[in-house]
């Protein structure tokens, strides 16, 4: 099977409608990201099937909860989740968050080489940057242990923001300690294509008020 069927089959598992032209555009960007990891040490995943699995099929498990228009990626790294969603959802604004500047360069090339107008890439330290305006959505993927990831986002969120958090292995030790007023919505497994591993996003809603 070809990496591009492999990636539509993997995505339909998912819940997502992947066209042939959106697949070729995110193995376009595996292949980009294969070329600079080889200077720059991006990503630890360097074979093209794992970075099939834990890079694209893995950031498109969490698109069926995106909401609103505006989204946040806080922690992006190579530009993960927020990459692959922007491709499949280019009606939707994506602002890509990282502290790690030659991170952030790639996130910028990768924009520029795959033509997605919808990506804005940000330098900056989570919990120190304030938008003009809440976004809609906050995904974060492998960031921080819970307490601290919402303490970190706080300041992109407003009291409708949804709260994003890819997470590997259960750890009840994070719910008992959340931030005031923080609520959990909901707590869904994720089965990723290929990929033997624990996976579930929670679903988080900041202080109301």
């Amino acid at each position: 099977m070809s990496g591009s069927q492999q990636l539509i089959e993997g995505a339909a598992r998912l819940g997502v409608v992947l066209e042939a032209g959106q697949a070729a555009t995110m193995l376009r960007l595996l292949e980009e990201l294969a070329r600079w990891n080889r200077s720059y040490n991006l990503t630890a995943v360097t074979t093209p099937a794992e970075m099939l699995t834990h890079h694209l099929l893995d950031s498109l498990s969490v698109s069926a909860y995106l909401v609103g228009s505006r989204i946040a990626d806080v922690g992006t790294g190579a530009g993960f989740p927020g990459l692959p969603l922007a491709v499949v959802h280019p009606q939707r604004r994506f602002t890509l968050i990282d502290s790690n500047g030659k991170k952030v360069r790639f996130v910028a090339h990768a924009v520029r080489t795959l033509g997605l107008p919808n990506v804005e890439p940000l330098q900056a330290r989570a919990g120190e940057w304030r938008p003009p305006t809440p976004f809609d959505t906050v995904v974060a993927r492998a960031f921080a242990p819970l307490p601290g990831l919402l303490q970190q986002v706080a300041e992109l969120c407003g009291p409708a923001t949804r709260v994003l958090a890819m997470k590997g292995r259960r750890d009840p030790a994070e719910r008992a300690e959340l931030p005031a007023g923080w609520q959990i919505e909901a707590d869904i497994d994720i089965e990723v294509p290929g990929l033997d591993a624990e996976r579930h996003i929670l679903l988080l809603r900041p202080p109301s008020g």
